[in-house]
């Protein structure tokens, strides 16, 4: 795998970010910490994504809720959010 510039450029920014000021430990944990967090929000707005299409194709919310591991409330909230998005 190579990398140009650009990619190393963003990858340390992003590092920057979370690692602020502190060094060490402490920083490299921040860093692991702020990105993983990045990545689970946008591994969560892919899951909702798929729920909805799931959803109207025609998976029932048991179903949904027993995949995704949320309770059913949870998915009828994202199911019906995407009703009000389309409106």
């Amino acid at each position: 795998m190579s990398y140009n510039d650009a990619d190393v450029a963003a990858a340390g920014a992003a590092m920057d970010k979370y690692r602020g000021g502190d060094g060490g430990e402490i920083g490299a944990a921040l860093v692991v910490v702020g990105l993983s967090a990045e990545r689970a929000v946008k591994e969560a707005r892919i899951r909702d994504d798929m729920i909805r299409v799931a959803h109207r194709a025609g998976a029932s919310l048991r179903q949904l809720a027993e995949v995704s591991g949320l309770g059913r409330k949870g998915v009828t909230a994202i199911v019906s959010a995407d009703a009000t998005e389309t409106r």
